[in-house]
């Protein structure tokens, strides 16, 4: 699968899958960064595309040394589950 990009222009994260592109829709704050909306096609979906878009999109902001506040209900439930991200929770 390709790497997680971040494509600052349309503030969102991206993954190509499958010929399509998944991606979770991002807003910069002061304090962190707010992911929005993540959406995977619907030819793509219960296949850990999404997961995987989330952690990418983790470790990207980790590395920024940002923190991240989970806007949408796929970034609340990816993070209950991977408590290995929970230090970037704003």
């Amino acid at each position: 699968m390709a790497a997680v990009r971040d494509n600052k222009a349309l503030h969102r994260f991206e993954l190509d899958a499958g010929g399509q592109v998944a991606f979770a829709n991002y807003r910069l704050t002061p304090q962190a960064v707010i992911i929005t909306h993540t959406e995977t096609p619907q030819s793509l979906r219960g296949r850990g595309i999404a997961s995987e878009l989330v952690r990418g999109a983790l470790e990207m902001i980790r590395a920024d040394g940002q923190k991240v506040i989970a806007g949408c209900s796929f970034v609340v439930d990816y993070l209950s589950k991977h408590p290995e991200h929970r230090d970037l929770v704003a």
